[in-house]
């Protein structure tokens, strides 16, 4: 990944969705069905970047306190929907399996949060990093080319000054 020196921020056209999903390890002897669950999402990512008609847009993996973690965005709720439902697909199997083997063994913990996210009513700001996050699903712009401050970016305010100068 390539860094983009500077001050960046991300931008992308319209409404968007973003969909956080981690799993964590209750009872790390019971490998075959953790790793049963922290194998499927690398498949599904695959299956989601193969087809630019699916509304995925792009997703951020990483390591949080509770575990492995995906930032995911989409284009729409709606598409998010179609995809988690489609027996065709990746997710809907493994989904089934999971509530088969594991759901109420609590050896392993798996959580989501969606939020609905209104055009220009986000911000986010990126300083010597390569295209990560949202600047990755959408474009990656300099932050001369927009509002210098997160509340101007964000809606919050109509007037704003930058507290340091850059």
């Amino acid at each position: 990944m390539s860094i983009h020196p500077g001050r960046h921020v991300a931008r992308i056209e319209g409404d968007f969705v973003i969909f956080l999903i981690g799993m964590r390890i209750n009872r790390l002897w019971k490998l075959r069905e953790w790793w049963f669950v922290a194998t499927a999402m690398p498949k599904m990512i695959k299956e989601l970047q193969a087809d630019p008609d699916s509304g995925f847009l792009g997703a951020t993996q990483g390591l949080w306190a509770t575990g492995p973690s995906l930032v995911q965005y989409w284009r729409s709720f709606e598409d998010l929907e179609r995809y988690a439902r489609n027996a065709d697909a990746e997710h809907l199997p493994a989904w089934r399996e999971f509530n088969r083997r594991i759901r109420g063994s609590g050896d392993v913990g798996i959580w989501h949060e969606t939020y609905r996210v209104r055009a220009g009513e986000y911000e986010a700001i990126y300083g010597n990093m390569p295209r990560v996050g949202l600047a990755r699903a959408g474009e990656l712009v300099p932050v001369g080319s927009t509002n210098d401050t997160a509340a101007l970016r964000i809606g919050a305010r109509e007037v704003d000054g930058a507290p340091v100068a850059y």
